[in-house]
């Protein structure tokens, strides 16, 4: 059983029992987190449900283990016999989240 899900305006696969890297997430209650952009489903039995643009009725809850920052990534600019050059780097915020269950109301 895995499903579809938007989440910070990106889709992400995910199966129960599996990790998840998203871009940070806040937390309310010791970590627990429940989506319901659900986008498309797949069931044991292999029946798919597609929503247009969420499908009803399924929940995904998952808990927040921990919150820290990815790579650096280098942003380079340089404009040809001009002598300009800027260098610049960023560091995103991601959250590591375990998938506990996929359920269909």
């Amino acid at each position: 059983m895995h499903a579809i899900l938007e989440i910070a305006g990106k889709q992400f696969k995910v199966i129960e029992n599996r990790y998840l890297y998203t871009p940070k997430l806040e937390s309310k209650n010791n970590g627990e987190i429940e989506f319901d952009k659900v986008l498309l489903f797949k069931d044991k039995e292999g029946k798919i449900e597609i929503g247009s643009p969420v499908v009803k009725g399924i929940k995904v809850t998952g808990k927040v283990l921990e919150t820290f920052k990815d790579k650096k990534v280098i942003v380079f600019k340089k404009k040809r016999r001009k002598g300009y050059k800027k260098s610049q780097g960023h560091r995103q915020s991601i959250s590591k989240v375990l998938i506990e269950k996929i359920t269909k109301e």
